[in-house]
């Protein structure tokens, strides 16, 4: 194949899988209200994006922990992962029908397409980053640095020179539940592999706990979350500089308080950052939305925490919100940049 809550709901069914919401989701109730309520302004630049008679959607649940969904537009599909069934599921947008993409999966996380569009994918089991050709053979990126194993790659996005920049935190070694329990071997580092070369180079050693990350529209900024930070977690912004190649000038963009803690995400093509947001204050579980130079202009609320969303369908104008169990969408007044 080629792979180019103000309103708060009850809890989710306990489901052996991920099924369409027509099957799966009695326990959702989609707002009847235009405009849906769950999407909320919180300052007027906003309503610039939100559609009036646009509602958000459980395409589909029953989930461990939802990730790294991606758009396959050729396809007309949404692939994401779900870490702890070490699977990876698919969405088909003309049916509605929730299948398996693949499994097991290595306990694959993040997800995207490079300029080719083929499939790149982090993976906890193996520690490594994959990619999927167009006849389906899977070809290793990398797995190993200056000698040394990887330790979980979670997010990754490529840039318009085919770039491949992945963040790579302890996470699914930490336990035998999104991987398998191992010691790590290098500190936890955002990594850049040439294009060309497929060597890979260190760009970030300073984040602690690299999580989701995003160049702007431009590529003169990279956007990484530092889901580790203490007293709090935020989003640093740094300038990509060195023809590309290397980030400079750290600036914490967002911090998230107590309001809970930024996961995977998106930037579209105005600047704004779309952010999966959750655990803390159950009532911003959702995602949030910040104008360029970090101030929060709206939030989507779902009834559980979203750890990472895309851009996709025929215009590239709905969004795809991985969020815990389950898997929502909303068609939105703005489109993701490629490479995200």
């Amino acid at each position: 194949m080629n792979l180019t809550r103000r309103d708060m709901v009850g809890g989710l069914g306990a489901l052996a899988a991920c099924m369409p919401f027509n099957e799966a989701g009695a326990q959702w109730t989609p707002s009847l209200r235009y405009p849906d309520p769950r999407v909320e302004v919180l300052d007027p630049a906003f309503n610039a994006y939100r559609l009036p008679t646009a509602s958000v959607e459980q395409i589909a649940t029953g989930c461990r922990w939802s990730e790294g969904p991606v758009w396959i537009g050729d396809a007309r599909m949404l692939i994401w992962s779900d870490i702890p069934n070490n699977r990876m599921m698919k969405w088909d947008e003309e049916t509605g029908a929730v299948s398996i993409f693949r499994k097991p999966s290595n306990y694959a996380n993040g997800n995207t397409r490079d300029r080719q569009g083929r499939l790149v994918t982090c993976e906890h089991e193996t520690r490594r980053v994959t990619r999927t050709e167009h006849d389906g053979r899977i070809t290793v990126l990398i797995d190993h640095f200056d000698g040394k194993r990887l330790n979980s790659p979670n997010d990754i996005v490529v840039k318009s020179d085919g770039s491949i920049w992945f963040t790579d935190p302890v996470f699914g070694i930490l336990g035998n539940y999104e991987g398998t329990k191992a010691t790590p071997e290098l500190p936890m580092n955002v990594y850049r592999l040439d294009p060309t070369s497929g060597t890979a180079s260190l760009v970030a050693d300073d984040v602690k706990g690299p999580n989701g990350l995003a160049f702007s529209p431009d590529e003169s900024k990279l956007y990484i979350i530092e889901s580790r930070g203490e007293p709090y977690r935020m989003i640093r912004v740094y300038d990509v500089v060195e023809n590309g190649t290397k980030i400079a000038n750290p600036k914490v963009l967002i911090t998230a308080s107590d309001s809970g803690t930024p996961d995977g995400m998106r930037v579209d093509i105005d600047g704004n950052l779309w952010c999966g947001w959750g655990m803390g204050n159950e009532a911003l579980d959702g995602v949030a939305i910040f104008t360029p130079d970090g101030k929060p202009i709206g939030r989507i609320h779902l009834p559980e925490r979203c750890a990472n969303l895309c851009f996709g369908g025929a215009k590239g104008n709905r969004l795809f919100m991985a969020a815990s169990h389950s898997v929502y969408a909303l068609y939105v007044n703005t489109r993701g940049v490629p490479g995200g």
